[in-house]
């Protein structure tokens, strides 16, 4: 996985190549000026590092015409060409509601899988996700490829993917996470939010990229 110091590594050069300011880039891709400034990487108080959200990164590279690949060249990742970069199994969003699929951590069972490659994912655990229909508009859309990985802690705020013990799967924000209970925002507005048992859940994982 891309480092904290290689993500704005990689934003500061993306706006380079564009001939663009980072507020400038940002501007372009719609977001608010001060996005990608140097004082929005730390936090204030106890210099904490602050990461740019998925959304914001997809969109600049929409707007720069920019692959993730080619992102991860100008971070400086050592995997920044396709070709090293290491493959993950990719499933659809179907099959991740089929019993049988996951072991108990959360990841694929088995092998036989479709794989892609995502440069820069040091995780051995990370799999891939395709999105389907529209329920997570606006932040990701039909087709889109979700990278999730299991064993990555889980905070407030964080893109997840959960499944239910029913088979159910479903992208949505972490809003807060209890001994008994797990509270989800969903990404769409048009879908409503959710508040699950901890004991309804058969796994939760952190989205920790998008390939859009």
């Amino acid at each position: 996985m891309l480092t904290h110091k290689q993500i704005w590594r990689g934003l500061d050069n993306l706006a380079a190549k564009t001939g663009m300011s980072v507020s400038a880039l940002a501007k372009a891709a719609g977001l608010d000026a001060t996005t990608f400034n140097r004082s929005k990487r730390f936090t204030a108080n106890d210099s904490r590092p602050r990461w740019p959200s998925t959304e914001s990164i997809a969109k600049v590279l929409d707007v720069a015409q920019v692959g993730f690949e080619e992102f991860a060249v100008l971070s400086g990742s050592t995997y920044g060409r396709a070709e090293s970069g290491r493959p993950v199994p990719l499933l659809g969003m179907a099959q991740a509601g089929s019993g049988g699929f996951f072991d108990d951590s959360g990841f694929p069972a088995g092998t036989g899988w479709d794989e892609v490659r995502f440069p820069g994912l040091a995780n051995e655990r990370c799999y891939a996700l395709e999105i389907t229909g529209d329920s997570m508009l606006p932040v990701f859309r039909d087709g889109d490829r979700i990278v999730v990985s299991p064993e990555e802690s889980v905070r407030r705020g964080d893109r997840v993917v959960t499944r239910t013990l029913e088979g159910e799967v479903m992208a949505k924000e972490l809003r807060r996470m209890t001994a008994k209970h797990i509270e989800l925002s969903s990404l769409n507005p048009e879908y409503p939010d959710r508040v699950l048992e901890r004991s309804q859940v058969d796994w939760i994982a952190r989205i920790v990229w998008a390939s859009q």
